[in-house]
């Protein structure tokens, strides 16, 4: 009741003069017409009359909203839904412009719930960096836990075609890890611009009024406003559907489509580090890439946690994370304790063991399922139900960020420092809840002040790009970086997140160098470049959907058959380090035996990564026969002092070829840097920058997203020769094998060693 009196004394302002006291409003108070609702005011039609007649004359209709003063909509302004329902068919028009949104796909309903966060994207909005976390968090929940929700945004803005507007949003998207599109819009709609900044916009189809809501609108109010027009004419079944809990990420999770090459540099917001001071490893979070990396002081990679975006237990090739953050090491148990930003859970990695955990919440199925398995429940459509957690709770742990050790408790914050968690290690429950940054301070306020106090030996000018002037709480400039680095030796390692690397500060010279990695292929073949499982089999359309690199047929008679595939690397780069065993991804199919990587070549195949292990596994219940022979060598004929004057990589397999048709599919990842013709002085940054996303996209990139990601390549203010990015490989061979040679007698059978060339050219 007390919520319907504040709402309707906020549209009552709305009202004509002589409505609101004396004989006046009992005289006109029947001519108007407040529908009910059970959790808020829609907008109310005002009919205007004294008498009959007058009532019978047209009436004039304004929306209005429930939180904030509008003014009526002139007739050169356009009606916002007529308006944002012309826009949803094309990305680009003359007052819009999406970004975020894949070209070609349908992904709104007409006649579904739309649910618009306006205003919310660009720094120099009225928001602060505190409440735009909460508002995107807010958001991330609806779109998990109600999948029939439309969500878009909306940002006014007059130059929508900006490349630098463009680059500021990037960022944003990055750092919050924004799936939905996003509307640009020159176009004056004043219905949604002129609600006092920020605000949620909910509708349904593009015929009904639109509901406002504050940017401090409580979450439930809002979950309880989509429920409603969710549940309106459904069945039952739906129903239930819509009021059930929150699901957990399983099969393919949605990721950010703008500017996605960029997600082909070596790391892609990197946002935490931890240490293990005596055993010389540090645990970097690559968040968006879902995975944690262990390196040592000299950026050696000694593993990797984490294969793709889900949520999923198991070995560390095998396990799915979801935007991982901080971490803890506990020298005790040589474990690894971090949060699992959007899975909302908390996770323990055995080092030894190589295996990963959920520690909280305990879910109700046993999380080590095959990885086949998991791959049928997807597409059987009952992944999601077989990741429910029976305890979970969306108000219990709600995307953690940070976290400390304090005794035999861990104390999990948020990236907004309005929730602190004091969770039991021991038991893996929450143990209490604090709301509000004055009461977080006085829990753990002593160790914010010493993360922070650390950060005054960094210049400020490596920190004033990762600073928002409005972060800054009760006076702690640097609290929101206080998982963004850690103590390591004699020096201060640290995240810088807008220039994607990690930096190292010698206490002793102030030195401050940027760490250099080494090994990568440790870390296996990129899970957004494999090859899904239902397209490597010989069929009609296999190749659609798929970039290749190069496609070449070949005929060929039974027996060995050596493949020497030669790659040249694109111009004007060079190899970062030589091309491993580990960023090497193979597959045959039809009449040839499997490949798996030969016991004389020296390698860590257990780094090769999840999908190859779904094909193995796959190939020993179907290939396998008795006797088949099967031999692979990969001969790096770059692996010399001068690998970084090389302008080919060499990739050399053999496969046993009977009658038939086959095919053998190729994936690697080079990683690579602009050669030293580029990494001088005297070439400008946008020639650098336009080269780098040249080799990284080639022809297959917009002019307008170029633009964008050279723009934010600029604004990262960082030598660009340095930058280490990867340039994927895609290479089919189809191979036609007649039938066996005729001889003599019918018994006996001819094998015939052959050897093919494919040249294949990245330029």
């Amino acid at each position: 009741m007390a919520f319907r009196i504040q709402r309707f004394r906020e549209i009552s302002k709305f009202l004509p003069r002589y409505f609101h006291s004396g004989l006046s409003c009992q005289r006109y108070r029947q001519h108007i017409i407040f529908p009910a609702a059970p959790f808020m005011l829609p907008l109310p039609h005002i009919w205007f009359g004294t008498n009959e007649s007058i009532l019978n004359r047209p009436c004039h209709v304004h929306r209005f909203s429930t939180v904030s003063e509008m003014t009526q909509v002139s007739p050169s302004e356009a009606d916002p839904l007529i308006f944002l329902e012309s826009t949803l068919d094309e990305l680009e028009g003359p007052y819009h412009c999406w970004l975020n949104k894949c070209e070609g796909k349908k992904e709104f309903d007409r006649d579904g719930v739309f649910l618009v966060l306006v205003d919310a994207f660009l720094e120099d909005s009225l928001l602060l960096d505190t409440d735009r976390a909460i508002m995107f968090e807010r958001v991330k929940l609806l779109q998990q836990r109600y999948k029939e929700l439309h969500i878009f945004g909306f940002q006014s803005c007059s130059s929508i075609c900006s490349s630098a507007t463009q680059a500021r949003l990037f960022q944003t998207i990055m750092k919050e890890y924004i799936t939905f599109p996003i509307l640009l819009s020159s176009k004056n709609l004043t219905e949604m611009t002129m609600t006092s900044g920020e605000c949620y916009v909910l509708f349904k189809g593009f015929r009904n009024p639109l509901y406002y809501h504050k940017k401090s609108t409580d979450h439930g109010i809002i979950s309880k406003a989509i429920e409603e027009l969710l549940l309106k004419n459904e069945d039952t079944a739906i129903v239930q559907n819509f009021k059930s809990s929150l699901m957990k990420p399983s099969g393919v999770i949605k990721e950010p489509n703008f500017c996605s090459s960029l997600r082909n540099f070596f790391l892609y917001f990197p946002g935490c580090i931890s240490v293990d001071e005596n055993g010389n490893r540090l645990f970097l979070s690559d968040i968006n890439h879902h995975r944690i990396i262990i390196f040592d002081a000299d950026g050696k990679i000694l593993d990797c946690i984490g294969s793709s975006p889900g949520f999923e237990d198991g070995e560390f090739e095998d396990a799915k994370l979801l935007r991982p953050a901080a971490s803890s090491y506990m020298a005790a148990e040589d474990c690894l304790y971090f949060v699992d930003s959007e899975n909302h859970s908390v996770r323990r990695a055995d080092l030894v063991g190589r295996i990963v955990e959920t520690v909280y919440p305990k879910c109700g199925t046993d999380k080590k399922i095959s990885s086949i398995w998991s791959w049928i429940l997807d597409k059987l459509g009952m992944a999601e139900v077989a990741q429910k957690s029976d305890e979970f709770d969306m108000e219990s742990l709600n995307f953690p960020w940070h976290l400390m050790g304090s005794g035999r408790d861990f104390l999990i914050i948020n990236r907004s420092f309005e929730t602190l968690w004091i969770m039991d290690l021991t038991s893996g429950k929450i143990k209490e809840v604090v709301k509000g940054f004055p009461n977080i301070l006085e829990i753990c306020g002593e160790m914010i002040r010493e993360k922070g106090s650390t950060l005054k030996h960094i210049v400020h000018s490596c920190l004033q790009q990762k600073i928002d002037h409005n972060c800054s709480l009760d006076g702690l400039q640097y609290c929101s970086l206080m998982s963004s680095f850690t103590a390591f030796q004699n020096s201060i390692v640290f995240c810088d997140t807008v220039c994607q690397r990690v930096l190292k500060l010698d206490r002793g010279s102030g030195i401050i160098s940027n760490l250099q990695f080494s090994d990568f292929g440790v870390l296996g073949l990129p899970y957004w470049l494999s090859c899904p499982l239902e397209h490597v089999f010989i069929r009609a359309g296999a190749n659609q959907g798929s970039t290749v690199d190069h496609f070449q047929c070949f005929s060929v008679l039974p027996g060995k058959c050596d493949i020497a595939v030669k790659v040249n690397i694109p111009e004007d780069s060079m190899l970062a380090e030589p091309l491993q065993e580990g960023c090497i991804w193979r597959q045959a199919r039809g009449s040839a035996a499997e490949i798996s990587v030969s016991d004389s070549v020296a390698t860590s195949s257990e780094k090769v990564g999840v999908a190859q292990q779904w094909f193995d596994e796959l190939d020993n219940l179907a290939f396998s026969t008795p006797g088949s022979e099967l031999t692979v060598h990969n001969e790096n004929k770059t692996q010399d002092r001068n690998f970084e004057e090389a302008t080919t990589v060499h990739i050399d397999s053999a496969v046993n070829l009977s009658p038939g048709t086959s095919e053998v599919t190729i994936y690697a990842v080079l990683y690579l840097k602009l050669n030293r013709t580029w990494n001088v002085d005297e070439v400008p940054q946008e020639e650098k920058a336009g080269r780098m996303v040249n080799i990284l996209k080639n022809d297959r990139i917009g002019k307008q997203e170029r633009e964008t990601c050279i723009q934010y390549l600029l604004e990262a203010n960082r030598d660009l020769g340095e930058v280490v990015f990867i340039k994927p490989l895609h290479l089919r061979i189809r191979l036609e094998c007649g039938d066996h040679p005729r001889t003599d007698t019918s018994k006996e059978t001819i094998l015939t060693d052959s050897k093919i060339e494919v040249n294949v050219s990245l330029n």
